[in-house]
């Protein structure tokens, strides 16, 4: 069965890489979001006054008010609710992620309900590097990233890394000079350029 990448992959293109990330890094690097500390403080607050507010016996005076702070907490801690479901999806997440590398464009597909598929031609791709955080650092993987577009926790990062540059290069090079219009020796201009460094000209 197809995947969502390749029904929208050109019948002139050759894939060159095809991954998903670590499963390991992704269920850390979830875990330990951004969010993490922001929702665990915000569940220490709300905790104190819940737990101030049963410890009074106001609920047994009042059941109304016990209602109203049930509901009032619930929304409260939406901030919560939201990284829990976020780590209720992680499996989800990571069976709809997929990065293809073709000879013209990187794919990448995502979503958890949905799903969302980005390409990004290699000729329009900016400022690529490579990016590896703590836990791509213990477990070997790393994040090839540009401005438009990210690969992330992979194995072969540094192999993506220099196919995507080698791949820049030469769509560069078929677009300025096609093969047709090559010249056998190229004399420059106002330059003793010649192909190489020789730091003996210097």
């Amino acid at each position: 069965m197809k995947s969502e990448i390749d029904s929208m992959i050109g019948y002139d293109e050759n894939v060159y890489w095809r991954g998903k990330p670590d499963k390991k890094c992704f269920f850390l690097e979830s875990v330990f979001n951004p969010l993490m500390p922001f929702a665990l403080i915000w569940l220490l607050f709300d905790g104190i006054f819940i737990g101030g507010f049963l410890g009074s016996g106001a609920v047994n005076q009042q059941p109304n008010i016990g209602w109203f702070m049930l509901v009032f907490f619930a929304i409260h801690l939406m901030p919560v609710w939201i990284y829990v479901g976020g780590l209720l999806l992680i499996v989800k997440r990571h069976r709809n992620i997929e990065y293809v590398v073709t000879d013209k464009a990187i794919y990448v597909s995502s979503g958890t309900w949905t799903s969302h598929v980005s390409m990004k031609p290699l000729n329009e791709l900016s400022d690529i590097s490579v990016r590896r955080g703590i836990f791509d650092k213990k477990i070997g993987v790393g994040d090839v990233i540009t401005h438009e577009i990210q690969i992330c926790d992979i194995a072969e990062y540094e192999k993506v890394f220099k196919m995507i540059k080698q791949l820049q290069t030469d769509l560069y090079s078929d677009t300025m000079y096609p093969n047709d219009l090559r010249p056998e020796t190229n004399g420059g201009y106002r330059t003793t350029y010649t192909g190489y460094y020789n730091p003996e000209d210097n």
